[in-house]
């Protein structure tokens, strides 16, 4: 019986790989100066892929603002160019922060951040994630009538762009925060305020910091397309593990988006631990597994891409010596200069 099991799921993820297209294309470099959105157009989720608009396999890759409170100023044209076009970026995420202080629960006028993200990468031609950051607050629930009114706002003025993905909770956490209870009911209220405007895709949260994609696999959301489910990880924290956690929900039929990811420890510091790095990359790379890494910041932290107080104009251009050790890995890993 277990070998029949077994067979069963290797079968239906091999179904669900194949249905997306016969033809896999590799990610595009920087030989190609068309940009990702005009390479793929609208995106859509079939099986457990992320695909373009005519069903071929993709995998975006690219970076996170940090908070935006707090470095929104490195949200702007110059920055998310240079991202694109030295780093080979294929995407920027604005990571709004909710209930935080400075968020949008109290600071309504942060979303103009957002906006500004939206209007830049739809001139640039790259994919933009929209986070709404839960974190603090750990349940989504607890602002969902200010994250509703976001989502429409959104979602009704850029009805008809293609370059946004909306990643409606960031990271739940906390014990008495479940999937069934929290999580899944959140995403069930925000979801058809989105879709009354538009099929984009839609990103979901999970359990403990976005790491339990197994709840999620056991009790998807049902009668929606388009729908993908977050694992955030940090390579010096969570290895081989959580890659575990992370093929159990991909055999379950789980499509996954990786939001948020960093080179170091959950805190973001303790130095830059590149094999698992690269043991993480790689992985995604086999899996056509979309990601972000965190973050494009200059305070200094090992997490972030810029050397303290490098770039206070936030105009892009960075030399290899503005760089923390974790940019320049993660400019390599883009830039496809290293495997």
């Amino acid at each position: 019986m277990k070998k029949i099991i077994l067979f069963a799921a290797g079968l239906a993820l091999a179904i669900a790989l194949v249905s997306c297209s016969k033809k896999v294309e590799p990610r595009q470099f920087l030989n190609d100066k068309s940009s990702p959105v005009e390479r793929h157009g609208a995106l859509q989720v079939v099986g457990i892929q992320l695909c373009d608009k005519d069903g071929n396999p993709v995998q975006l890759c690219g970076m996170s603002s940090h908070g935006l409170h707090w470095h929104g100023k490195f949200a702007n044209k110059n920055v998310i160019k240079w991202l694109r076009d030295d780093w080979n970026a294929d995407l920027w995420r604005a990571a709004m922060y909710a209930g935080e202080s400075g968020g949008y629960v109290n600071n309504p006028a942060i979303a103009n951040k957002v906006i500004d993200s939206i209007e830049a990468a739809k001139e640039l031609g790259m994919y933009v994630i929209v986070d709404w950051h839960v974190l603090p607050e750990r349940d989504p629930l607890l602002y969902v009538k200010k994250a509703e009114e976001f989502f429409e706002k959104i979602a009704s003025a850029y009805a008809d762009c293609p370059n946004i993905i909306y990643e409606i909770c960031n990271e739940p956490n906390g014990k008495e925060v479940t999937w069934k209870d929290n999580i899944k009911p959140y995403a069930e209220k925000i979801i058809p305020i989105i879709r009354k405007h538009c099929d984009n895709v839609i990103v979901v949260g999970t359990p403990v910091w976005s790491s339990d994609l197994l709840s999620a696999a056991k009790d998807p959301i049902k009668g929606q397309k388009n729908i993908m489910y977050t694992l955030h990880f940090y390579a010096g924290s969570h290895g081989a593990s959580s890659r575990k956690v992370l093929k159990k929900a991909l055999k379950k039929g789980l499509p996954v988006f990786v939001t948020e990811w960093g080179t170091t420890l959950a805190s973001g510091d303790g130095g830059v631990f590149e094999k698992e790095t690269l043991e993480w990359t790689r992985f995604m790379a086999k899996n056509k597994i979309s990601w972000a890494n965190w973050s494009v910041n200059n305070k200094g932290e090992d997490s972030g891409t810029l050397k303290f107080n490098k770039d206070r104009d936030a105009k892009g251009g960075w030399a290899e010596s503005d760089l923390q050790p974790s940019g320049v890995l993660v400019r390599k890993i883009l830039r496809g200069d290293i495997e």
